[in-house]
């Protein structure tokens, strides 16, 4: 099943979200209409501004990290 890595931003140069989901389109969703209580929610952070596929879930969170340590 894929996984995928997205970066979320609340605006040009704003505050940035790194995640991991199997499913891209309901978790942006979720995003975009605060039914995600925390971080995103709080700093209104609702713009997908990347994202990659993986092969499966433990790929895409090793490729999370590698990210977040950019």
């Amino acid at each position: 099943m894929p996984a995928f890595v997205y970066i979320m931003a609340s605006s040009r140069n704003g505050t940035l979200y790194t995640g991991v989901t199997s499913n891209l389109a309901l978790r942006v969703a979720q995003h975009k209409n605060g039914a995600l209580p925390g971080f995103t929610d709080k700093y209104k952070v609702h713009l997908l501004v990347y994202f990659e596929v993986h092969g499966d879930i433990r790929e895409a969170i090793a490729a999370e990290k590698q990210l977040k340590f950019l």
